[in-house]
């Protein structure tokens, strides 16, 4: 199992409610939590770009 370094979101507040990514070179892992990470969903960089870039269109269009 490779070993992932976990950043948390900016967004994040205090809380278990925070979202983590690793990035690693092809692509990108989003998880709940990071120690233990129960599910992990990866993706690459360019559809990640495209869920950011979604969020911060739906969140300043409300």
């Amino acid at each position: 199992m490779p070993t992932h370094r976990w950043q948390k979101s900016s967004y994040c507040q205090e809380g278990e409610a925070c979202v983590h990514i690793s990035v690693s070179p092809d692509t990108v892992h989003i998880t709940d939590r990071p120690d233990p990470p129960h599910v992990i969903l990866t993706t690459s960089h360019a559809a990640f770009r495209a869920l950011v870039s979604y969020a911060r269109s739906a969140t300043t269009a409300a």
